[in-house]
């Protein structure tokens, strides 16, 4: 594996950046209704391999899930397809404790 975890705080660093990474939420339908980080893209992870087209290989891209297990599976896949990926360790759960308090939460 060669793609770093990332926690809330410094996902909120990068997204205030220069370069802010792209978001691909992973989760299911319904769960990206409930809640998402304002500005993710919503991809479910069975849909990834057939819409690979839809990510940019010049940025890097921070996979989200809810607690961080499907998305670190998604960054393996991602990282074997050579793009730039990063996980959100502790997923959408992690950042409504440590970032957005207001977030839904499931």
């Amino acid at each position: 594996m060669s793609f770093e975890h990332l926690n809330p705080g410094e996902l909120q660093q990068r997204l205030a950046g220069e370069n802010p990474p792209f978001l691909l939420d992973v989760r299911e339908t319904w769960e990206f209704e409930i809640c998402h980080i304002p500005g993710s893209r919503h991809i479910p992870m069975e849909h990834i391999p057939a819409r690979l087209d839809e990510l940019p290989r010049e940025r890097d891209i921070v996979v989200i899930c809810h607690h961080g297990l499907r998305s670190q599976q998604v960054c393996i896949y991602l990282d074997r397809m050579g793009f730039s990926v990063l996980n959100l360790a502790g997923g959408v759960a992690a950042w409504a404790q440590q970032a957005d308090p207001d977030m839904p939460r499931y």
